[in-house]
């Protein structure tokens, strides 16, 4: 039960270790802008938030399994595939954290007045030190907080999970999934107790995050 929080806790961490900077990126580079498809674009990326889970763990499977396209380039360089790893669940969690990073970014950058940056850029900072030392203290509200739920979403996947990761104790094995396995074999009271301890993390997750909005 304790490896399965911790383990839940390092593939949070690992997966907003990915989703964070990914996010970011493509915020940055998605901000004010507008084109033909962006739209279309966008949706792409928001599309983990209302997919069934099964269907996340369904498309990492034919994408990273070990006859999918990047699945078999992975298995070839590293000589092991990815699946019922604890990276593929880390990979999954990523997937689904990720849509909240984004859009967090998103806000946060377009909330900035654009003349702010352009008079950075007038200055003689380039685009690199603008957006470093003007863009990211401008928007760290809206980067903590889009930390903040991709964390919290992270810690609490299931359903692509299982299907790409499988439950494998001490490897794979999720919070979640060992609440899904302690209710099917009866040990109502080990569900209960990773349920309370779930809850108080995002709990304060979301305070946190609500938190930050407020101020």
């Amino acid at each position: 039960m304790v490896n399965s929080i911790i383990l839940s806790i390092q593939t949070a961490s690992i997966a907003l270790g990915l989703a964070f900077p990914l996010g970011v990126l493509l915020a940055r580079i998605m901000a004010g802008k507008r084109f033909r498809g962006q739209t279309a674009v966008e949706t792409f990326f928001l599309l983990p938030v209302v997919l069934p889970p099964t269907v996340v763990g369904f498309l990492l499977i034919v994408l990273f399994g070990k006859h999918g396209p990047i699945g078999s380039l992975i298995e070839g360089i590293f000589g092991h595939p990815i699946m019922f790893t604890p990276w593929a669940a880390a990979l999954a969690s990523t997937v689904v954290a990720f849509p909240l990073m984004y859009q967090s970014a998103k806000a946060g950058f377009e909330s900035i007045n654009p003349e702010i940056e352009e008079a950075a850029k007038m200055d003689g900072a380039g685009k690199w030190r603008t957006f470093i030392h003007i863009t990211m203290p401008l928007s760290a509200k809206a980067l903590i907080t889009g930390g903040i739920l991709s964390f919290a979403r992270a810690l609490g996947e299931f359903g692509a999970t299982l299907m790409f990761a499988g439950n494998i104790p001490g490897k794979t094995q999720t919070a979640p999934i060992a609440i899904y396995m302690a209710m099917e074999s009866g040990r109502t009271d080990e569900a209960w107790l990773l349920v309370a301890l779930l809850i108080i993390i995002s709990f304060i997750m979301l305070y946190l995050s609500s938190f930050l909005k407020s101020k």
